[in-house]
């Protein structure tokens, strides 16, 4: 993918601070069909924008002095799970002293710090470079022992090494990101979870069991994920809260 190409596409404001590598993912859908690159570039802006756009609220791309809880409700993945961070990250957590954790995607996720208990690190990699601004400026603000990186989950890589760097027990958490990750590129969940899983403590995937801002039912039960982990690794625990449904595993 050519820079002139890339530019485009960042013009708008909304992907201007997404990775090269998610955009160059989402451009490969439509490399090599027989279309103008004005096509591409569209084809390739929509598809950003149905992996990315359920996560990025035009309020949240500018930093903003708001409370905690006003941030989580502007996001729709963080505002369905804000009633239930209590019970999700106990029974997560449950007596184990986690040192560590490692939200990978994480959205705005980090606003529920005070949910996981103090004494953890908490380190967030988002491919939206505002909302990772968002996130290092509310931590800053409050002194927090967290911190937020603009990395492409598809630099596995760096990935690796983020989490790597961080103390034991580490817990690494993937909240609402496997569909994400499939769309830019099919199969790399299972490859991800696979290399992180040598270097975690404990992994954390979720998926949603509802539509984003409805209560209707999914027909389908993401059985591709469940059967990979219950086949491959350690099921710890598997539950459903507020319309997410978590399994919790290691190696």
């Amino acid at each position: 993918m050519n820079k002139q190409l890339l530019d485009k596409i960042r013009e708008k404001r909304e992907f201007s601070q997404l990775p090269e590598k998610d955009i160059e993912n989402a451009f490969s859908h439509y490399e090599k069909i027989q279309a103008s690159d004005d096509e591409k570039i569209k084809l390739t802006k929509e598809l950003l924008r149905k992996v990315f756009s359920a996560f990025i609220s035009q309020k949240l791309l500018s930093l903003k002095n708001k409370d905690t809880e006003w941030i989580l409700r502007k996001h729709i993945s963080t505002r369905e799970r804000l009633p239930y961070y209590g019970k999700i990250y106990s029974r997560i957590f449950g007596e184990e002293k986690i040192a560590s954790v490692i939200d990978l995607g994480a959205g705005i996720n980090g606003f529920s710090y005070d949910y996981l208990g103090r004494k953890k690190k908490y380190t967030a990699i988002e491919s939206v470079g505002q909302l990772v601004e968002l996130m290092n400026f509310y931590f800053g603000k409050e002194k927090l022992n967290a911190r937020a990186i603009h990395l492409s989950l598809f630099e596995t890589e760096k990935v690796k090494k983020t989490i790597e760097e961080e103390k034991k027990p580490r817990i690494v958490f993937l909240f609402k990101v496997i569909d994400a990750l499939e769309s830019l590129k099919p199969n790399y969940s299972k490859e991800l979870i696979s290399e992180i899983a040598e270097i975690a403590d404990k992994i954390v995937v979720s998926f949603a069991t509802r539509s984003l801002g409805s209560r209707e039912k999914f027909r389908a039960k993401r059985n591709w994920i469940v059967d990979f982990v219950k086949e491959h690794f350690n099921l710890l625990d598997d539950f459903e809260l507020g319309g997410e449904r978590y399994l919790v595993f290691n190696k």
